[in-house]
């Protein structure tokens, strides 16, 4: 009989952790938060507001929270010992807390690891402390703040009549910099400018580079965003004219070498994997989304393949140091450094966390491939990539400038090679190679061209999910555990949509943040976001008090801005309200078959696409949904048209409950077809063992909430 219980979030944890634990154990997992604030009270806020306090009322979160506290209420009784062992973070922390006051718990251990293998598992349960009482307040008071934010000030949204849904801290912040980008994109005026250039027999292109003339209209190349120097350009000039007249420079005057720079320059290995840097990597190299990432990275953190994920620390373990170095000296012995590169740290991470790496570096990759679903193994190859580049020699490229004169015009070309590949061996994040001849000072040159072409400056690029996770970080908005969420949220709020690989936002999106930016502007602001962040970390170090910050910001700062708000309101209200079916809604492409005109994307969070398609110019019913199966728009059907669908098929696979073949089962939702499986046995319908006996068809095969990932008998 097991004597101890060990509870973890995820039931993906459970069978590797029984596996290391033993017959002595009895390993349960609370499904994430088993409480949360009640909807009661004033505003339905579930707590109040009181000089110096917090009064907050926490509930059951729903019925499977109410069942999940029970039946580990059923195990806490089976056993001498409890060890909570949440995750190693605020939100791990304050699970913890929730299910040590959920279940009367008078000395729960607290066991915190980073990877699930037996050694850090069982070092931890040899280690374990009190609960951190500083972690647990930072993390009620990030749940109370944004539940304050969210309800008080969503409401202000509703009545704008527009489709708007909700308004967030993290999530309104965000918003403002995707629509402060577009803005900029809309008031963009672009400027023509040529690019001039001459090429040389002796095999190389340069680029005009300056003037002896004052006249010289142009401006310096280093003033050109980076962006915009994806391929090597000239200083630029600013009218045909000149460019016009450069060029017949050029070809009236010989040419020859003015001088020859050369150097060799050190990059440093990039750090390790934290969390934005992942999504970052994984979003430019795999094509991940933000949240697919973490859901991949998720899967191979509970089968104990990689270290924990959500971190903002870029530390790694001695021991992984050590083995990092042990295999650079047996299969690569030329990258191993003689000092390993420190990096600098990132301001305000929490430095008890350990980098995203490998739990053992000498896992045979071919095991692992036959192991891992192709996505799994495609981000467990970048991860293991990035930590062993961590660990390389620096690389040293040569870089090469050769300016060349003709006349008073002065001409560049730069050069650069790898001279010794390092830590680009495993992470190449240098450029090209671009070799220039050996060429020697005051050698004359064989003009073959001079030439120029006519460009356009371009507008800023809508952010990436990726790009944008990255501005993100940067500005202090949110933190590791949010990243992913926050974009998730701004596309189901149909605030935003995904238009060839980048961020756009909606009419809607555009219109919540122009009221926003009018009502509440500071909590659009990144510095004031970042500075509330700022404040749970010094509550998180027990260096303030979580409920004397929260009622001084709600009483100071959020009271008044919500008043100011209101007295704001009706500049943004039209005087007959317009339904949100026909107020600023994007149009689409597909064209309404009775009256040739452009469909309309209606925002909705319940079907794949974030939206269906439905005329606005009068033609009543006509409504489109996206079929995944036909790959194209159609009408929803009729329900004589799915009696097919209807009928069940019985499979190899057994009911967990009563060990009945489970049946299939195909139906029509928001007009895309779905299947699910469910017990044959007609009478599970009423029986409440089976109730949550369902698995629903992913990617990766058959998955239900309960009793996860459904594997052949």
């Amino acid at each position: 009989m097991p004597t101890k219980l060990l509870i973890v979030e995820s039931p993906g944890k459970v069978k590797k952790l029984s596996q290391i634990l033993g017959s002595d154990w009895l390993v349960k997992a609370s499904m994430g938060h088993v409480r949360e604030l009640a909807n009661d009270g004033i505003d339905s806020l579930g707590f109040e507001l009181e000089p110096g306090k917090v009064k907050c009322r926490f509930v059951p979160r729903g019925t499977r929270g109410k069942e999940t506290i029970a039946q580990l209420k059923s195990a806490v009784q089976k056993v001498n010992t409890v060890y909570l062992a949440t995750d190693d973070d605020r939100e791990g922390e304050t699970i913890a807390w929730h299910l040590q006051q959920a279940l009367h718990l008078k000395q729960p251990q607290r066991v915190v690891y980073s990877e699930i293998t037996a050694p850090a598992v069982k070092r931890a349960i040899a280690h374990p402390r009190p609960l951190n009482q500083n972690l647990v307040d930072a993390g009620l008071c990030r749940t109370v703040l944004d539940k304050l934010v969210g309800y008080k000030g969503s409401p202000l949204l509703w009545k704008l009549q527009n489709g708007a849904k909700s308004m967030g801290r993290v999530q309104s912040a965000t918003l403002h910099i995707l629509c402060d980008r577009e803005r900029q994109i809309e008031a963009f005026v672009p400027q023509d400018y040529w690019n001039v250039f001459v090429e040389y027999a002796e095999g190389f292109r340069a680029f005009y580079h300056g003037s002896d003339t004052p006249e010289a209209e142009a401006t310096p190349d280093d003033a050109t965003p980076a962006n915009e120097r994806s391929t090597p350009e000239s200083t630029r000039v600013l009218s045909q004219a000149e460019a016009d007249r450069l060029v017949q420079q050029a070809q009236a005057y010989p040419h020859h070498i003015l001088s020859i720079e050369g150097k060799i320059v050190n990059r440093t290995p990039p750090p390790p994997f934290v969390t934005s840097s992942l999504q970052q990597a994984a979003g430019s190299r795999l094509k991940f989304s933000p949240e697919k990432t973490m859901q991949v990275a998720q899967s191979l953190y509970e089968a104990g393949h990689i270290t924990y994920m959500r971190t903002d620390s870029i530390e790694l373990s001695p021991e992984y140091c050590n083995a990092a170095r042990q295999w650079l000296t047996d299969h690569d012995p030329d990258n191993v450094p003689k000092k390993v590169t420190n990096h600098r740290k990132v301001k305000g991470s929490q430095e008890a966390h350990e980098a995203i790496r490998p739990t053992d570096i000498n896992r045979a990759s071919a095991q692992l491939k036959l192991e891992l679903s192709s996505d799994e193994f495609a981000l467990y190859v970048l991860i293991w990539k990035r930590a062993i580049a961590s660990q390389c020699q620096p690389a040293q490229v040569r870089q090469t400038r050769i300016l060349t004169r003709s006349g008073n015009i002065s001409w560049q070309a730069k050069g650069q090679v790898i001279e010794f590949a390092g830590y680009s061996k495993y992470w190449n994040n240098l450029s090209a190679d671009v070799e220039l001849p050996l060429l020697q000072a005051n050698q004359p040159l064989t003009l073959t061209q001079a030439a120029h072409e006519q460009k356009q400056t371009q507008p800023p690029p809508r952010y990436s999910e990726p790009k944008l996770v990255q501005v993100m970080e940067r500005q202090g908005i949110g933190r590791p555990s949010t990243y992913a969420p926050t974009i998730l949220t701004l596309k189901e709020r149909a605030y935003v949509d995904v238009v060839k690989g980048v961020l756009q936002p909606t009419a809607l999106g555009l219109d919540v943040d122009r009221f926003l930016a009018d009502a509440l502007p500071d909590l659009l602001q990144s510095a004031f976001t970042a500075e509330m962040e700022r404040s749970l970390d010094h509550i998180a170090a027990g260096q303030q008090n979580w409920q004397k910050y929260l009622t001084a910001w709600n009483e100071t700062y959020f009271e008044p801005a919500l008043l100011k708000a209101e007295r704001i309101l009706p500049q943004h209200l039209t005087n007959s309200p317009i339904p949100r079916s026909t107020k600023q809604l994007q149009l689409s492409r597909t064209r309404c078959p009775s009256c040739e005109k452009p469909l309309a994307k209606v925002p909705s969070s319940k079907v794949k696409k974030k939206y269906f398609l439905k005329c606005v110019e009068g033609c009543e019913n006509v409504v489109l949904f996206w079929s995944e199966r036909s790959k194209r728009w159609e009408a929803p059907q009729a329900k004589s048209d799915r009696s097919e669908l209807a009928k069940p098929q019985l499979t190899d696979f057994s009911c967990p409950v009563c060990r009945k073949a489970l049946e299939r089962y195909d139906y029509q939702k928001e007009g895309q077809t779905k299947a699910l499986l469910r017990c044959s046995n007609p009478k599970a319908r009423t029986d409440p063992k089976h109730k949550d006996v369902v698995y629903f068809q992913t990617e990766k095969g058959w998955w239900s909430p309960k009793f996860g990932e459904l594997k052949p008998t």
